[in-house]
């Protein structure tokens, strides 16, 4: 409930307290409020076995935490199949290379062969500055710089 209360905000806390209160009402306040969290959860702890029992014997490991739906998807997904081939197509799509193939498309231009690396087809020219597009040849489309 409270996992990032620090030491100083505790502190914080109990000195307001006191100031609120009052050193001698302090106690009972603090009595008060426990009896009343202890209360609500035990309330909710009867609500959600209610729960369980009016749902009958097929729903004995239903969880409240399988309600939120990002839970809920996560446990469904898990071992579903069709999601690992759905991964796996999603990450075979190339974003940046369909962008560039329909600029391609768009401009009129060939599209592009994949490159290959310099230990494959032998060419150490690698660094090599590309020369420079003819006056009336568009430079080619960056998906990256728009």
């Amino acid at each position: 409930m409270f996992n990032d209360l620090g030491i100083l905000e505790l502190v914080t806390l109990v000195v307001l307290a006191v100031l609120v209160f009052g050193p001698d009402k302090l106690p009972k306040v603090i009595q008060d409020v426990s009896r009343f969290i202890r209360k609500v959860r035990d309330f909710s702890e009867s609500a959600k076995q209610d729960i369980r029992t009016e749902l009958g014997p097929e729903f004995k490991d239903f969880e409240f935490e399988d309600l939120n739906p990002k839970t809920f998807l996560r446990k469904q997904l898990d071992g579903n199949e069709d999601f690992k081939e759905l991964k796996e197509l999603r990450s075979s799509f190339d974003l940046k290379k369909e962008m560039n193939e329909v600029a391609d498309a768009v401009h009129g231009r060939e599209p592009e062969a994949p490159s290959v690396p310099a230990a494959v087809n032998g060419s150490p020219d690698l660094l090599k500055k590309p020369g420079k597009p003819a006056a009336d040849e568009r430079p080619p489309y960056d998906s990256d710089a728009t």
